[in-house]
């Protein structure tokens, strides 16, 4: 097989862990923060423009919303992995295939879960107890959110490509302009063409559409092994397999968190409607926070991954302490300024004092919890760099499904109070933390490292 040494925008496999992963994370950090403000962005115009009502039916879908783009965003992780395995192994052949395989599973991964979006948007909703008066409103703006599905595989796709050969830059330019795009479309279709929820909706569409365009653009520019041509669209034998299930699995964890999710959003919903807007404004900030810290998990199994391909033991362990190291950091920082500027980020979204205060109440115990997710998230990141997703898969099942769904048949049922309702976060986060870092210690402990240029297993030496 050609192997042949390519120049990358961050050599993962030399220099400074520390420097590389924080320039490599940074313009993920905002790509991600304006993957979220697509949603955001909604939220906001329909809160302040067309009313509370708009908001709690926008908000309504929120949960949904992030299940499935968050499955889609698990699959980009996949194809990352594989592609940065092969390039640390500087194999040309495996990279182009995993690469166009790639395309054609992310796209139908969208495709799929469009159908079920459209089918299926009245029994999702219902199943969240989604208040009746919101109901009609949830529905017509899920189902229109939906048609971007298949443009949210493709950019993920493409993402995870870019990044993996240390090209963070693109994606960010290319959701920028986009996100752009889908504020002033928000403010076009709801103040000018009076939509409200349909306007918002179809804003969002068209700029996922305008991101899978532009990176897909850029991807058959590309020359080297990353490229993509039309005559090699098509799926490898071998890389099916190891790109769905990194992929998959990688879907499976994040959209878990959000079908334990559902439970708590039923739960929610038993409240009164000020409440349940208030839920939907201040949730807002955990897709914020949860999205800047998964740049740095992305930027962990990324270093990890190259540095397994290129058979570096200690480096691939540091690039874990890393990760976990900077995405502690930005939740303990994120949590602070909401503390402190909660209710001005509330206000981004409802000019309610009610829903407001409403929303703090999630604000101030959340604050307080998103550190704890950084050693949960990052640990099965670190995991899926050293192409282990089954048993984080199911231990996060466990941990942070199962936990949450018996806390809320338990302890919530006993107290019936909101307060006692948001503590099951931190708690299901702590339980599968622990969890998750044993399991990486003994996984992390058989792998074997061979170097790219060699045949026999390196010397595993400890970090």
């Amino acid at each position: 097989m050609k192997k042949t040494a390519r120049k990358h925008n961050f050599n993962m496999t030399e220099g400074s862990v520390w420097k590389g992963l924080l320039l490599f994370s940074v313009p993920l950090v905002i790509s991600q923060v304006l993957q979220v403000l697509f949603n955001m962005a909604d939220l906001a115009v329909v809160g302040r423009y067309s009313g509370s009502a708009d908001l709690g039916s926008v908000g309504s879908t929120t949960i949904l919303v992030v299940l499935f783009t968050g499955f889609l965003i698990g699959m980009g992780s996949g194809v990352n992995v594989r592609v940065a395995v092969h390039l640390g192994e500087k194999n040309d052949r495996d990279v182009t295939e995993a690469v166009h395989t790639s395309l054609l599973l992310c796209t139908a991964a969208g495709i799929i879960i469009l159908l079920i979006c459209l089918f299926g948007a009245t029994l999702l909703l219902s199943v969240l107890n989604t208040k009746e008066e919101l109901m009609a409103g949830a529905v017509r703006y899920f189902r229109l959110y939906a048609i971007g599905m298949p443009a949210l595989g493709i950019f993920n796709f493409g993402n995870g490509v870019l990044s993996a050969e240390g090209d963070t830059r693109r994606p960010l330019a290319y959701l920028t302009a986009a996100g752009i795009l889908n504020i002033g479309l928000n403010l076009v279709f709801v103040l000018v063409c009076k939509m409200s929820v349909a306007g918002v909706a179809l804003a969002s569409v068209i700029s996922q559409y305008l991101s899978a365009v532009l990176i897909l653009v850029r991807l058959f520019k590309e020359k080297g092994p990353c490229g993509l041509r039309l005559k090699k669209i098509r799926l490898y034998k071998g890389k099916c397999s190891k790109i769905l299930t990194i992929g998959v699995f990688s879907g499976l964890q994040n959209a878990i968190f959000q079908l334990a999710n559902l439970f708590i959003q039923a739960s929610v919903n038993s409240f009164d409607a000020v409440m349940v807007e208030g839920n939907s404004a201040a949730a807002n900030a955990d897709a914020l926070v949860y999205n800047v810290m998964a740049a740095f998990y992305t930027g962990c199994s990324t270093f990890m991954g190259q540095n397994l391909g290129a058979g570096n033991r200690k480096r691939t362990l540091k690039s874990y302490y890393v990760g976990l190291t900077y995405s502690f950091g930005v939740a303990v920082l994120l949590g602070a300024l909401l503390i402190l500027f909660g209710d001005d980020f509330l206000y981004l979204f409802t000019k309610d004092a009610e829903v407001v205060e409403a929303g703090l109440t999630r604000l101030r115990i959340m604050a307080f919890s998103y550190a704890i997710s950084a050693f949960m998230d990052c640990t099965i990141a670190a995991s899926r760099g050293i192409n282990k997703t089954a048993v984080p898969t199911v231990l996060v099942i466990l941990g942070s499904c199962v936990f949450r769904v018996i806390w809320v048949y338990t302890v919530f049922a006993h107290f019936r109070t909101i307060f006692s309702l948001y503590l099951l976060y931190a708690f299901s986060w702590t339980i599968t933390s622990v969890a998750e870092i044993v399991y990486f210690i003994f996984a992390f402990r058989k792998v074997k490292f061979i170097s790219p240029e060699k045949t026999e297993p390196l010397t595993q030496t400890a970090a």
